[in-house]
């Protein structure tokens, strides 16, 4: 935080602070107004004004320091994925450098707008991106996932197009209430279901299951409930990337590929039917994904009804 100009004033009980403060070459204008010379005295509103800035100084640090990415560096349009492949595969597409975080990996295309986030596995991780894209401010993200397929008509390679998600996994209720659904965007499922009929592609819409839980394959109690809940398909994050980008206020989708069919023995993924899927499936997996954020980008640019705008205003009525 460096401030580039301050000024203080008091008159009997009123401290009057001006500060102009630049953080990674954006500006920003605090004004605040202190009442009395001691803490206590401080308004609420005054103090979370300071503790807003503060906020938000802390999280675009500790977005930098994640992904070795400077706030700037990061485009409105975001797909995220679990895969460090899928991270190389877009590079090489928009020819663009790979860079490397403590804790994430990313890669940025300032022509086409759309920068993609490799966080890793588990809802823990997905949450904490949650929390760190919202202050990227985005105007649409897609998650890039794989699941698991469980219905017997399923195939591997069949997209999954995921309008909601059971929350088994626990960590989306340290945002929204146990009775509150996770919902994807329609808005960016509409664009994935355009996507995916214009190419023809076989794909299945429904609700997905999202688990903590690993190599539950082969705990029968669990596959029991998984029946109960009547879900389509499974994996271990999008509960809490609907939730949590609910919750932040920006707009999320997903596009899954089932990678494997979990209730069958023979269809348990394993490292060779894994390599597989990348080699065969992953590169047209983040071309869709590209193809899906540049319809958003071009709908919006477009203000088509429907389209999502954020941060766009009405006018007030003449």
């Amino acid at each position: 935080m460096e401030s580039k100009n301050s000024s203080l004033s008091q008159n009997q009980d009123l401290i009057h602070i001006d500060y102009i403060l630049n953080i990674n070459n954006h500006s920003y204008y605090i004004d605040i107004l202190l009442r009395g010379t001691f803490m206590d005295k401080i308004r609420d509103e005054d103090l979370e004004q300071i503790n807003q800035f503060t906020r938000d100084r802390i999280g675009i640090n500790t977005l930098e320091r994640y992904t070795g990415s400077q706030l700037n560096d990061f485009q409105p349009y975001i797909l995220l994925t679990n895969f460090f492949k899928y991270v190389k595969q877009f590079s090489e597409i928009l020819k663009e450098p790979i860079h490397h975080g403590s804790l994430m990996i990313c890669c940025h295309c300032k022509k086409s707008g759309i920068s993609i986030i490799n966080f890793s596995v588990g809802s823990p991780m997905a949450a904490l991106t949650m929390d760190l894209v919202a202050f990227i401010k985005p105007k649409a993200t897609l998650m890039l996932g794989l699941c698991g397929g469980l219905r017997p008509e399923y195939e591997v390679g069949n997209y999954f197009n995921p309008i909601a998600a059971i929350r088994e996994e626990g960590t989306s209720d340290a945002y929204m209430p146990k009775q509150s659904p996770s919902l994807s965007s329609f808005v960016i499922q509409r664009y994935v279901c355009d996507e995916l009929e214009k190419r023809k592609l076989k794909y299945h819409t429904g609700v997905i299951h999202t688990t903590n839980v690993r190599f539950w394959e082969f705990n029968e109690e669990f596959k029991s409930r998984l029946k109960l809940s009547k879900a389509q398909a499974i994996e271990m994050e999008c509960a809490t990337l609907f939730v949590a980008s609910y919750k932040r206020k920006f707009t999320l989708g997903a596009l899954l590929l089932i990678s494997d069919l979990p209730l069958n023995l023979d269809g348990i993924k394993t490292k060779k039917s894994s390599n597989f899927i990348y080699e065969k499936h992953m590169p047209d997996h983040v071309e869709k994904g590209i193809a899906i954020l540049k319809q958003s980008i071009l709908l919006q640019n477009k203000k088509v009804k429907g389209a999502y705008h954020r941060g766009q205003t009405k006018k007030p009525a003449s």
